[in-house]
């Protein structure tokens, strides 16, 4: 149909994460593809669906939502009174603005597409199992307006309990003759005023080839501590060793904490929970302990672990690596989610399903590629040369698994002779990091005469958060607003790059 809506244009700045501003962060994460089937009803040009029910209760925001609408434009919409009413397919401005013509939505990948055509689809459906599900929409082969030869192929994925937000993007191509090929990846609040976009996928003109991004809200669970257990007879009833908590919470306790089954019942310290092995009395159950005179809850909860809730092939019961019976403690990325709910557990952009094992004629082999004793899966660096694995995706596509720079038939984050790992291991000597850990300044010494250009630091699951440039050398980088945690630093050197690790404490 002929366009002629005509709405006021207006631009910002482009806007990332900002603290205060949004307390959604976002992250590169491994390219994988679900399937869906059930359709979603009314996909004409510029139109929203009809309401559908979510399986579960959803956090955007800081609200809670169990229904959404689904836009045949590339977006979800938790404003339900736009249900069945026109999709806007114009717009100017950067996310996030006032202006923008879609609010409190998620932008998977929202620009102007046309699906009157029947040619592409738009499916919905569910992944996995309570407390742990998956919504997941699919747009699929949708093609753009006035380009019948160009198309758009991505999902939205929303998770139960976590207030994740996953956006795969498989394979978004561009009609740049039509609204100069705007496009735009991200979410906007119910006021417009807050939002947050993946790198390079705000409000403009770009192509985007099996890429995925995660938005999440750290410290979602809120303060709590989160004890999970796999239920060994499945009557929802284990018994919890609270010494896992207090190693967690109060390492140097003395005398060591004191648990209590009600809020009133610590409050009024009386009845407490004798000894320090409690049996729940429900499968999720919430204790309370109190440290330096502040109330703690402790959230007990018992799962299914025949389950494999973040579908990586890696058994529940396994993933429990530090072996304290806890999995909610296991974090090996330090990305906020448990290993038992990540399927990337060492944030190195490769699936855990894919770096988990090989195999022979009469078994399953666990990958170590280095020999370090540490399995592929759980190594963010699985061929032991100095380069962090996510840092081999050198074709720059989000995925490690298919750079293979001297065409050897190996992937390079599996070679550790490929011709840029030499390259890089010539520094390994001449710079060194101190101290380590760090609690405000990290200095950088450098035995070589090579003047240090450039230093990035790098979260745990590759997301950029800080980076010095000068042509006169760096010596030092201020640490000190960044969270406790492990960080990655890349340091250029004449076109010359080295990986190095450090603990913000």
């Amino acid at each position: 149909m002929i366009k002629n809506y005509i709405l006021a244009l207006a631009t910002i700045l482009f806007c990332q994460f900002s603290t205060g501003q949004s307390n959604y962060s976002v992250i590169p994460i491994p390219f994988q593809q679900f399937t869906a089937t059930l359709p979603v009803q009314g996909t004409l040009d510029d139109i929203n669906s009809n309401i559908i029910p979510l399986p579960f209760n959803f956090d955007f925001y800081g609200v809670s939502y169990n229904q959404i609408v689904v836009s045949t434009n590339g977006y979800i919409d938790f404003r339900t009174s736009t249900a069945n009413q026109f999709s806007p397919w114009f717009f100017a401005q950067s996310v996030p603005d006032a202006n923008f013509p879609v609010k409190n939505s998620i932008l998977g990948c929202y620009h102007d597409l046309y699906n009157n055509n029947t040619q592409g689809f738009i499916t919905y459906g569910i992944y996995g199992t309570a407390p742990y599900r998956k919504f997941v929409v699919v747009f699929n082969n949708n093609e753009l307006y006035s380009c019948s030869n160009a198309h758009s192929t991505f999902q939205m994925i929303l998770y139960e309990s976590q207030s994740i937000i996953d956006v795969q993007l498989i394979d978004k191509q561009l009609c740049s003759v039509w609204n100069n090929g705007k496009a735009v990846t991200g979410l906007i609040n119910l006021a417009g005023n807050v939002g947050i976009t993946a790198p390079g996928r705000n409000t403009g003109t770009w192509t985007a080839f099996h890429e995925g991004w995660r938005f999440s809200r750290p410290g979602y669970t809120s303060g709590d501590y989160q004890f999970v257990k796999c239920d060994g007879n499945s009557d929802g009833i284990e018994e919890f060793n609270l010494q896992v908590v207090q190693n967690d919470l109060a390492p140097n306790a003395n005398p060591g904490l004191t648990f209590y089954t009600s809020l009133a019942d610590m409050q009024t310290q009386s009845n407490p929970i004798s000894g320090l092995n409690y049996t729940n009395i429900t499968t999720t159950q919430t204790i309370y302990t109190m440290i330096n005179g502040m109330v703690k809850s402790v959230v007990l909860n018992v799962i299914d672990c025949a389950v494999d809730y973040d579908t990586d092939s890696v058994a529940t019961n396994i993933e429990d690596a530090n072996n304290d019976t806890n999995l909610a403690n296991d974090d090996t990325d330090i990305d906020g989610l448990p290993n038992y709910l990540d399927n990337d557990d060492d944030g190195d952009l490769v699936l855990t399903s894919v770096e988990y094992v090989f195999t022979t004629k009469n078994a399953l082999i666990l990958m170590d590629t280095d020999n370090d004793g540490k399995p592929n899966y759980l190594d963010n660096d699985d061929d032991g040369d100095g380069i962090l694995t996510f840092n081999e995706d050198f074709n720059g596509n989000g995925n490690p698994a298919d750079d293979d720079v001297n065409a050897n038939g190996i992937p390079d984050y599996l070679d550790s002779s490929n011709i840029l790992t030499t390259v890089t291991n010539s520094l390994e000597n001449s710079i060194k990091l101190y101290p380590n850990p760090v609690v405000d300044v990290l200095h950088i010494a450098t035995t070589s005469s090579e003047i240090i250009s450039n230093v990035s630091i790098y979260s745990i699951s590759g997301a950029l958060i800080q980076e010095k440039t000068s042509v006169d050398g760096i010596e030092s980088i201020s640490v000190s607003d960044l969270q406790s945690g492990l960080y990655f630093v890349k340091i250029k050197v004449n076109e010359q790059l080295k990986n190095f690790k450090f603990i913000k404490k």
